[in-house]
This record gives structure tokens, sequence and C-alpha cells, in this order.
């Protein structure tokens, strides 16, 4: 990407990689979503127990422009905040709400760019809501795609700055290892071997694929709970 080594992406910050994951996926969402009936945004998704299709592109919308907008009152992005944010789009008609998500999506990557990694994390979110939306149609490519090459390394660096528990990931789609989380070497790592959409639904706390749960992965010294950077 851009004349970077692999090495550049996973241990420097590229402020750009934000904003090209948001349009990437905006890209590729947004015709997405056009296409679907009114029907398909009532349905309920596994990932977001409560939450319909709609409510999760209303989350997703609202938080882009709070993001837009540095709107970052207290409590912001708490559970209450986000049902709050969800509510005040409840009358909206869903091409709005798919309006706003692609603003979001194309004004968003600046702004993040000039945070200093502080915002990183909601684009790799946004990414990982889309591939929620995806699961719940049956559409390919949920937490994969053509977005993966720069969703990986924002949660190596997500993983890396939170200390997160060490973990060793050899990958079937990946030529070289990911270490992501804490690596001082103070923690023996775990290790992971399996695709990369598993290793994301892992992370993101996600539902695994419905072939059955602990189907072509391996994880050693780690439980599945340990991972969720969302929880």
């Amino acid at each position: 990407m851009d004349g970077m080594t692999s090495a550049d992406l996973y241990e420097v910050r590229d402020p750009e990689l934000p904003g090209r994951l948001l349009t990437m996926e905006r890209d590729a969402l947004i015709p997405l979503l056009r296409a679907r009936s009114e029907a398909d945004f009532a349905l309920p998704t596994a990932a977001c127990p409560g939450w319909t299709v709609r409510d999760v592109l209303a989350h997703c919308s609202a938080a882009l422009m709070r993001v837009v907008e540095s709107r970052f009152e207290k409590g912001v992005f708490s559970p209450e905040s986000n049902e709050r944010d969800i509510a005040e789009r409840a009358d909206w008609t869903n091409a709005r709400v798919v309006d706003e998500l692609e603003r979001g999506m194309t004004e968003a990557g600046p702004v993040i760019a000039e945070a200093d990694g502080v915002l990183d994390m909601i684009a790799l979110g946004e990414w990982v809501h889309a591939g929620d939306v995806r699961d719940t149609f049956g559409a390919p490519g949920a937490y994969a795609g053509a977005g993966l090459p720069y969703a990986l390394p924002l949660l190596v660096r997500v993983t890396r700055e939170k200390a997160h528990l060490p973990l060793h990931a050899d990958l079937d789609d990946l030529d070289e290892p990911l270490r992501l989380g804490d690596v001082s070497g103070v923690r023996t790592p775990a290790r992971y071997i399996g695709d990369a959409a598993t290793l994301v639904r892992l992370y993101a706390g996600r539902p695994l694929p419905r072939a059955g749960d602990g189907a072509g992965y391996e994880l050693a010294g780690a439980e599945r709970a340990e991972l969720n950077i969302f929880g």
C-alpha cells in the first residue's frame, strides 16, 4: 500500500489508513444497502443482540457524524449514548440513514487522520459493523473482503496500544504471521491458526460462522473471550 513495506504496515501508524478503510467500505457497502428491500433493514442481527440492521446502520452513521462534527460530549459511545443516537433517527427513512452513513464514511477519514490514533478504533469498528450487516444478509465478505488488508494493520495497532493479550497469528490467507497485543515479551503469546475473518470475529466478539463453533481454527493459550477488544 502506497510503497510501505509489510513491516511498516504493522509497526508504524499510517494516519491515512482509517480513511482508506472507510472509503473502500463505503464503495462496497452503500450500493449493497441501496439494493436491499425495506424489509431487510428490519432483520435482527446476531452480532448485536436487540439491534436490527437499521439500528446498526443508524449507530454507525451517528458515530461517524460525531467524528466529522467533533461532538464528543461526556459519555459518548457508551451504550446509553448509542441507544439515544438510534432513537433520534427513529422517524428517518432508511434511505436517509444510508445517506448519512455515506457522508460519514466520506468525511470522517481526514478527521481521524489528524487525531494521532485516538479515533482509529472507530474506523475499525465501522468496518466490523459492515461485516455484521453482511453476515445478517448472508452476503459475501463479512469481516473480510477488499477492506481486510486495511483492517488488519488497524487491528494490530489497536491491540498493541491497549497492551492487549499477546497473540501470534498464523493466517491461512496471509504470508506473514501477525503479532498482536503486548509485544514486550513479558507475557508468552497465545497462538492462533486459521483464517483472517475468523480472527476478526474473535477480536470483535462476534459469533463464529454457522459451520460450527470451533471449526476451522485453533486457539491455544487464551480463551475466546480474552481476545474481545470491544467488550
